[in-house]
């Protein structure tokens, strides 16, 4: 598989194979090769921390213990999207989960089944390995923009691989229960988690690609 092949493969997985684990050397190999990845002033802002096995099926035991109760989480440390999102923003957030929920046959006044989905989160999506980003909380949007760029050539690591992930920001709602077991310096706040693993690829959900806008939607060429 090619750069090219990678970035056009990667998906959003929704459903891992819990058969399969994801051993720690091979973490290690995926977060060496993020690693390299542009960082301004070379300051390398990321901090990641693993958690598998046990401590990651605690995780996942308490936020469900948890989520009825908060079913918003513990509250984020900041926005993740932007406060009345104007186009063409707010229909591709709202198509991107009609598509997901369509895949699994879920209707759009279907709460309860929509809910049962949004929960899978929790368990992140049954994947043997979740990642949990922070960054210090002095650094700022270019620092951040890094992280993405670290998250990204993780992704495209892994999809090399034959392994899939997904990002979820879902786990910055629940920054307070996740400082249970990754126990972080006081100075770092959690971006997202990223759920890491062997793909089911019998999984329909998995079957999802969202739409990407074309290069003349959102470039502007001079001087050519």
């Amino acid at each position: 598989m090619n750069f090219d092949e990678a970035v056009r493969a990667r998906y959003s997985c929704r459903a891992f194979r819990t058969d399969q684990p994801v051993d720690r050397q091979t973490v290690e190999e995926l977060l060496d090769i993020a690693s390299h990845a542009p960082s301004g002033g070379n300051l390398q802002p990321w901090n990641i921390i693993a958690l598998s096995g046990k401590p990651l099926a605690s995780l996942v035991s308490d936020v469900t213990a948890s989520f009825a109760e908060l079913p918003r989480g513990e509250g984020g440390e900041y926005r993740i999207y932007p406060e009345n999102l104007k186009e063409p923003y707010f229909t591709r957030r709202h198509k991107c989960g009609e598509d997901l929920y369509a895949t699994i046959g879920v209707e759009r006044g279907d709460k309860p089944g929509r809910m049962k989905q949004f929960r899978r989160n929790i368990e992140m999506f049954s994947a043997p390995v979740g990642l949990f980003v922070y960054l210090d909380r002095q650094m700022q949007p270019g620092q951040w923009s890094d992280a993405g760029m670290f998250i990204q050539t993780l992704m495209l690591a892994a999809t090399e691989r034959g392994l899939a992930t997904c990002g979820q920001e879902f786990w910055s709602m629940w920054h307070k229960s996740v400082a249970q077991y990754t126990k972080p310096p006081q100075d770092w706040m959690l971006f997202c988690g990223i759920a890491l693993g062997v793909p089911d690829a019998d999984a329909v959900v998995n079957s999802l690609k969202t739409d990407r806008a074309p290069v003349s939607e959102f470039a502007r060429f001079t001087g050519f």
